[in-house]
């Protein structure tokens, strides 16, 4: 039997000798990588961190010790070790274990983690708790270097250098984020990697200023002062301390014995925070491909099942593009016949197509980092100056960029273009990247344009669309592959806030918003079979709503059943019947909301979720069959009340 099939817990891996440390990391890591062979996941970041959740769980009394990890993609090692070994294969897959930390799951996620530069402010928040009811307890939080760079986590360093509570910090330095970490605080850790020269020579002198008998101690104690004047002079760690932390690195990541020395000594230091700055490599242990020169990081990062020996992936049935790869496509046609037009994204540009434009056009694509708001203000600051800017950037995240969409776009009428990628249902990612906010959260924002295609072919329609259109605009799309459409035609120009019929007939209306819009034709043909016919609408816009057309819909239609893939407070069918009582017509028509209920949505296979809250073709049938059925029922008998 191997020594990880004995860990159940933290305390059984604390029971072991540290020179079995290396073995079980070795072990973790094979387990790791023969289950996202046949599963997928985010692989890379997990393969990275191996040494250091095993190294976190020997060292601290988890879970009366508080580990905070930041994202949550690194901590596959993390979940082996803490029960949920056995589960690993059905991560991210619905009713399986979530692919992120979730308080919910485990005692040992004391903290919810999906979006990035969390881990800081959640830690320094139990660390101050914990003093203020008087208990002794580590805190521990875990942030990559690209994550240190956010907003957030610099606000976090700043507080928690400024009130001096005890707080560990560990650096996962694998100079990565999910695409090549980017910035000027790469290059300040770069600097602090090169300065080991200094380190050594401090060690030695310490060493042997120590060794001289009888005044060792004083020497040591008088060159102390010196020897600190020299490290703020020559050392980027000098940065650090001027913000009130400890700095123990560097470490090497991948050495167990090493990390668990340095946690030891983190845990000596009482009178205020310290980092212990540990590097790793991301993805290490993945297979190489014979054809790769370089790593692909972006590859390692999120994997789907690939091969074990190769790690060549293994294809997807499907032979329709994706939406991410279209529109990275016409985004470079675009830039191509534009010169104004720029491209930014934040840390995601191969998962926002981005990277395309970035190899092609370099002087004018943009990737700022896991900095969203910055993301957003930059380009405002551009499109002052008269270029184009377009953000490309997920739906859930572009959350946190929203009051600079608010404030620094929308209230100065700014030329900058919003294309949200994951849209809608994200699949295996779960409730922190499932994109179904944005609609409500941007159609209520004055000056703003917001749009979502039916297909890959009408969004590069709309993308030329928002650039041709002056002011700020947003497109939501959703993940993965797109129908089969045309996408070899030239993009057309679109009219703002104009729908389309694509079926016309019956006394019913399905109008339906971006992705929905196909379901929604494949439920009217089984409708038809059956002798009823409607009306299917392309919707395009929902702000503005195309209100010609569905007023119109209200005054000869009994039914307009709205389909989106979004939350229902506040979405399209909200907008709909905002519509409706505006002009009066809210008891003219009956109106059926179809999108996601007010809860949480889990993660699982985005088909399968879609189906579980009929937004796919049968639950759309479904529904206007249970509505007409309704409406014939109130007709027959007009002084009943159905609930």
């Amino acid at each position: 039997m191997s020594i990880l099939e004995s860990i159940n817990s933290p305390a059984d891996l604390r029971a072991l000798a540290p020179d079995q440390l290396r073995t079980v990391s070795d072990e973790i890591r094979n387990y790791i990588l023969e289950t996202m062979s046949r599963v997928g996941g985010h692989t890379g970041a997990s393969l990275g961190a191996v040494e250091l959740a095993v190294a976190l769980h020997y060292a601290f009394d988890t879970p009366k010790d508080r580990l905070v990890w930041d994202v949550g993609h690194q901590a596959y090692a993390h979940k082996i070790l803490t029960g949920r070994r056995e589960l690993l294969p059905t991560i991210k897959s619905y009713g399986g274990i979530s692919g992120f930390l979730r308080r919910d799951e485990s005692e040992y996620d004391t903290f919810g983690a999906g979006h990035a530069s969390t881990s800081l402010s959640a830690a320094l928040g139990m660390a101050i708790a914990r003093d203020r009811k008087g208990e002794d307890y580590h805190v521990v939080a875990l942030i990559g270097d690209a994550s240190l760079a956010g907003g957030m986590a610099m606000e976090a360093i700043n507080q928690a250098g400024h009130l001096k509570s005890r707080l560990i910090v560990v650096l996962n330095d694998n100079e990565m984020s999910i695409a090549p970490a980017v910035g000027a605080l790469t290059g300040y850790l770069n600097r602090i990697r090169g300065a080991h020269g200094y380190h050594r020579f401090k060690d030695e002198v310490e060493g042997k200023l120590l060794a001289i008998p009888s005044v060792g101690e004083r020497l040591h104690h008088a060159a102390k002062t010196m020897k600190d004047f020299v490290a703020a002079a020559v050392l980027p760690g000098a940065l650090v301390s001027e913000l009130g932390f400890k700095y123990i690195g560097y470490v090497d990541g991948h050495n167990p014995r090493a990390l668990v020395a340095a946690l030891n000594e983190a845990k000596q230091i009482k009178d205020g925070p310290v980092i212990v700055h540990a590097l790793t490599t991301k993805g290490k242990g993945f297979p190489q491909t014979e054809q790769e020169t370089e790593p692909d990081y972006y590859r390692w990062h999120a994997t789907g099942p690939f091969d074990l020996q190769t790690g060549i992936a293994i294809k997807s049935s499907s032979k329709a593009p994706t939406y991410t790869a279209v529109f990275g496509d016409v985004l470079c046609e675009l830039m191509e016949k534009d010169p104004k037009v720029v491209a930014l994204t934040a840390a995601m540009p191969d998962g926002t197509g981005v990277c395309k434009a970035l190899e092609k056009f370099p002087d004018r694509s943009f990737d700022v980092g896991i900095a969203e708001q910055h993301c957003v203000t930059f380009a405002a600051g551009m499109s002052c100056e008269g270029l184009k800017p377009v953000c490309a950037i997920y739906s859930t995240f572009l959350q946190r960029g929203f009051d600079q969409v608010i404030h620094d776009v929308c209230i100065q009428e700014l030329n900058v273009k919003f294309c949200l990628d994951r849209g809608g249902v994200a699949g295996g990612d779960g409730q922190t990247h499932h994109g179904l906010l944005d609609i409500a959260y941007l159609r209520a924002v004055p000056n703003m344009i917001v749009m979502a295609p039916k297909d890959e072919g009408e969004m590069r329609d709309m993308l030329y669309t928002m650039l041709e259109h002056v002011g700020p605009a947003a497109m939501r799309y959703p993940r993965g592959n797109g129908i089969g459409a045309d996408i070899t035609r030239q993009p057309e120009l679109l009219e703002i806030g104009k729908g389309e019929i694509l079926r016309d007939g019956g006394e019913i209306a399905i109008v339906a918003y971006g992705a929905m819009v196909h379901p929604s034709l494949e439920a009217a043909e089984q409708l038809a079979k059956e002798r009823i016919e409607t009306t299917v609408v392309n919707a395009r816009f929902v702000k503005p709503l195309d209100a010609p057309l569905l007023l119109a819909l209200a005054r000869t239609k009994r039914l307009i059943v709205t389909v989106e893939e979004a939350y229902l407070a506040g979405g399209f069918g909200s907008a709909v019947l905002e519509l409706l009582e505006e002009n009066g017509l809210q008891d003219k028509v009956r109106v059926v909301r179809m999108g996601i209920p007010d809860r949480l949505i889990t993660h699982g296979d985005a088909k399968l979720l879609l189906a579980k809250y009929g937004l796919d073709a049968d639950g759309i049938y479904n529904r206007v069959k249970e509505s007409i059925e309704v409406l014939d029922e109130r007709r027959a008998k007009p002084n009943r009340v159905i609930s």
